[in-house]
């Protein structure tokens, strides 16, 4: 091991550690929509009727047709995003080959802007373009790097994925008790699991827990309470 390991070993020095808190985020958003969505509907239908019947048509389609829109929404963000990064990675590689010299002299530049002397930055630009020309100027002019580029459709699986794990919870909550019990316990279960999520996306974000996780359970309450209030409003009045 050399000895720049032994140093900060706890800290992520890897390239791809933004991406991989990304994609961590992400799956802690998605988990908590699903949550949250299902919980809503499955609820509200709740309040209306205490037949199992409906409340599991109406948990499955919130289920399947969350988990769905939430991957074309991933497939459709990310793709606009590969593809401009795709365009930029090519233009950065065509100037290479065509202007190779140029280049290197704006790469010595960007690292004299960042405080190397013109001397210090010409050989640091010399290095990295023998060791990996694009990957220098992508990383200094880009912030980027090519495993940067993320398929849409590892997204879009990863974000249904994550909606379906969070959506079942409400599902299974709602399903399970004895009707007389299942608002409440589904109440419950959903809170404590937003609670969860909450924290995690904080420890993600690096912001403070316990005020991330109210803010998620207050939120969630308030819709649970409102879907619930007005299923049983519907139901009372005999609209449906």
């Amino acid at each position: 091991m050399s000895s720049s390991d032994t140093f900060h070993a706890d800290e992520p020095h890897r390239g791809d550690f933004a991406q991989r808190l990304n994609w961590l985020r992400a799956a802690v958003l998605g988990a908590n929509d699903g949550i949250v969505s299902v919980a809503a509907i499955v609820v509200g239908v709740a309040g209306v009727t205490t037949l199992q019947g409906p409340i599991l048509t109406a948990g499955v389609a919130a289920l399947v047709g969350g988990a769905v829109s939430m991957a074309l929404g991933e497939y459709v963000s990310v793709s606009s995003q590969s593809d401009s990064q795709r365009a930029l990675i090519e233009k950065e590689r065509q100037e290479l080959l065509d202007e190779p010299e140029e280049e290197l002299q704006e790469l010595a530049g960007l690292y004299e802007a960042k405080g190397l002397s013109a001397e210090t930055a010409m050989t640091v630009a010399v290095e990295l373009t023998r060791n990996d020309a694009l990957g220098a100027h992508l990383d200094a002019e880009l912030g980027i790097t090519e495993n940067d580029v993320v398929s849409p459709w590892h997204a879009a699986f990863a974000s249904a994925a994550a909606f379906t794990v969070g959506g079942i919870l409400p599902l299974l909550a709602i399903l399970l008790p004895p009707p007389g019990a299942r608002v409440p316990v589904t109440f419950v279960a959903v809170l404590l699991a937003l609670a969860v999520t909450g924290s995690m996306g904080a420890r993600v974000g690096g912001s403070p827990k316990r005020r991330a996780a109210a803010r998620v359970v207050v939120g969630g309450f308030v819709a649970l309470l409102a879907t619930f209030l007005i299923g049983n409003l519907l139901g009372a009045t005999g609209v449906v």
